[in-house]
C-alpha cells in the first residue's frame, strides 16, 4: 500500500510549500490520476482511479503533481523554459489555455490530435515534471522495466523544437488578445 501522505509530507517540507493534499478529485477531473491547483495550494490525487495500479505508477503521479507545485509556486527554481511553459495549457483537441494572473483563458487551435497530443507531452514543464517523478521513484522502487515504460508513455513520439513552442505560443496569444 503506498503512503501517499507520507512522501507528500516529506516532499512539502524538504521543499518548504505550503500544501494541501486531497484525494476528492476537482469536477471535470474524475479521470485524472491527479492536478495540482494554485489557488488552494492543492495537490490531488485521485487514489480511487488508481487503487489497483502498483505502487510505482501511484507514486510517479503525485511527485508528478507535486513538482508541479512547485514550478508554480517557486518559479525562481526552474529555466525560463519551465516558467514560459507554465503559463500554456494544451489538450490533444487543440483546445488552449493561457493563464493571466491565476485566470484561465481559452482558445482553439487547428490541428489533429497527434499534433497536439505530442505538444502536450513535449512542454517543457511537463517533461521536467516526468523526469522528476521518475527520478523520484526509482529511488523508492527501484527501476524496471514498467517504470521505464509508464515514464516513456509519456514523452512525445516526435520530440517538439523550441522553435514549434514559439509558434504555438505566439498562436495563443494571438487568439486570447483577439478576444478582449
Amino acid at each position: 500500500m503506498f503512503d501517499y501522505e507520507r512522501y507528500f509530507n516529506q516532499y512539502r517540507d524538504d521543499n518548504k510549500l505550503d500544501l494541501i493534499l486531497s484525494f476528492n478529485m476537482p469536477a471535470g477531473y474524475e479521470t485524472a490520476d491527479g492536478t495540482f491547483d494554485v489557488e488552494s495550494k492543492t495537490v490531488f490525487i485521485n487514489a480511487d482511479y488508481l487503487k489497483e495500479a502498483p505502487d510505482y505508477e501511484k507514486a510517479f503521479y503525485l511527485f508528478h503533481e507535486l513538482r508541479h507545485s512547485s514550478q508554480v509556486l517557486c518559479p525562481e527554481r526552474f529555466s525560463s523554459a519551465v516558467n514560459r511553459s507554465i503559463q500554456y495549457v494544451i489538450m490533444y483537441d487543440g483546445t488552449c489555455y493561457k493563464i493571466i494572473n491565476g485566470k484561465y483563458y481559452e482558445c482553439k487551435l487547428e490541428g489533429g490530435e497527434e499534433y497536439f497530443k505530442n505538444i502536450y507531452l513535449g512542454q517543457p514543464y511537463e517533461a521536467d515534471a516526468n523526469q522528476y517523478a521518475y527520478e523520484q521513484v526509482k529511488k523508492i522502487c527501484g527501476d524496471s522495466d514498467d517504470l521505464r515504460k509508464l515514464y516513456e508513455f509519456w514523452i512525445p513520439d516526435q520530440p517538439v523544437p523550441d522553435d514549434v513552442y514559439d509558434l504555438v505560443y505566439g498562436l495563443i496569444d494571438e487568439k486570447i488578445q483577439m478576444k478582449d
